[in-house]
């Protein structure tokens, strides 16, 4: 399918949260025109910031109720856009039929708009991964679009795996769907580990790594699970990796893209690297704790030679979309300085600093 026309209109299911506030975002920097999709949008403490923007007051953004869970709620939101930015989340992975309805509500409603020619599906790094036997990343340790988590291994269950394998399923549903429909084309966006700054004080608690990097901030954290690094992107990085395959004229059907800096950084560096990044601050940098049972902590050299070991690629979203990504520095520090000035997280400070608020 051509890519959307530029101005056209472009609906965002999951506007209020984290990433899919910034596609909102940086879809009207980039003159389009946006359905914001939320739960309720008279919620004005998730949908605030959305009003804020000026483009709210011009009429350039709409602000739509809608829930995943009602067939047909989409129908009238998406009559008329060209483009679908599919950021939301369903509220469980680990019953693989729900996830299938919930993916059949909204292409239904693709396919009664006669309007829309593309939707950009988010699903996620652990699409790619994510892994019942971490041994099996030292098998195959390149990581790239084509990639799969080894769907026969017996651990890989919903109960254990249903993020992983609700995102696998998502992409394929949606891609038949396109394929079978043949006026609208389904493109895969997979986001590694997102960090940057919020744009309202409760996204702080809509993803793990700014929540995270919060409880950094309030002087505690624990160990990554298998002593995982984690493997980031910037959000507005990962924000304008949506729109750039939404306009991109090579991508096609059913196919997939990684967004990520190929940045990889071990849980206690980055928590010293909040007082490295602001030593203004003067954050009190917190030991990281180890949960993890004694079998696990006397294999911790092993497991991270395993991560040391993973390579992350990044070439194929960059040779269809034109981005530099951002270094995780930037991203933490951004992260920080808007978690304290948005969300007013109160960080513990050495004695002597205080909190300019």
């Amino acid at each position: 399918m051509p890519p959307i026309p530029k101005g056209s209109t472009v609906a965002v299911t999951g506007s209020a949260g984290f990433i899919g506030g910034w596609v909102v975002k940086l879809l009207l920097d980039k003159g389009y025109r946006v359905r914001a999709c939320v739960r309720d949008a008279d919620d004005e403490s998730r949908v605030g910031f959305l009003r804020e923007m000026p483009a709210f007051s011009t009429g350039r953004l709409t602000i739509h109720s809608a829930n995943l869970d009602d067939d047909g709620c989409f129908d009238d939101i998406f009559k008329g856009c060209q483009g679908v930015c599919h950021v939301s989340h369903v509220s469980t992975y680990e019953d693989l039929d729900y996830v299938q309805n919930v993916c059949s509500h909204i292409i239904n409603s693709v396919n009664k708009s006669e309007s829309v020619n593309r939707v950009i599906v988010t699903s996620s790094i652990a699409a790619v991964l994510s892994e019942a036997d971490i041994f099996e990343l030292e098998r195959r340790p390149v990581c790239y679009e084509d990639r799969y988590p080894d769907e026969l291994n017996p651990k890989r269950t919903p109960e254990r795996q249903g993020y992983s394998m609700g995102k696998v399923l998502a992409q394929r549903i949606f891609s038949d769907a396109a394929e079978e429909n043949g006026t609208w084309d389904a493109i895969t966006c997979c986001p590694a580990d997102n960090v940057g700054p919020i744009l309202s004080a409760h996204q702080k608690d809509m993803g793990p790594w700014q929540h995270n990097i919060e409880t950094m901030l309030l002087g505690e954290y624990e160990q990554n699970g298998a002593y995982r690094p984690w493997m980031t992107v910037d959000v507005r990085d990962d924000a304008a990796c949506h729109i750039g395959l939404l306009e991109s004229v090579t991508v096609q059907n059913g196919e997939r893209y990684i967004a990520w800096s190929t940045d990889a950084r071990n849980v206690e560096d980055i928590c010293a690297d909040i007082d490295r990044l602001l030593p203004e601050l003067g954050h009190d940098t917190p030991e990281v704790t180890d949960p993890f049972p004694e079998r696990i902590q006397a294999r911790e050299q092993e497991l991270r030679a395993v991560w040391a070991g993973v390579e992350l690629r990044n070439d194929r979203i960059r040779s269809v979309v034109d981005i530099d990504f951002r270094p995780l520095d930037e991203s933490i520090r951004d992260c920080v300085e808007s978690l304290i000035s948005v969300a007013r997280v109160k960080p513990q400070l050495r004695e002597g600093f205080t909190l300019k608020q």
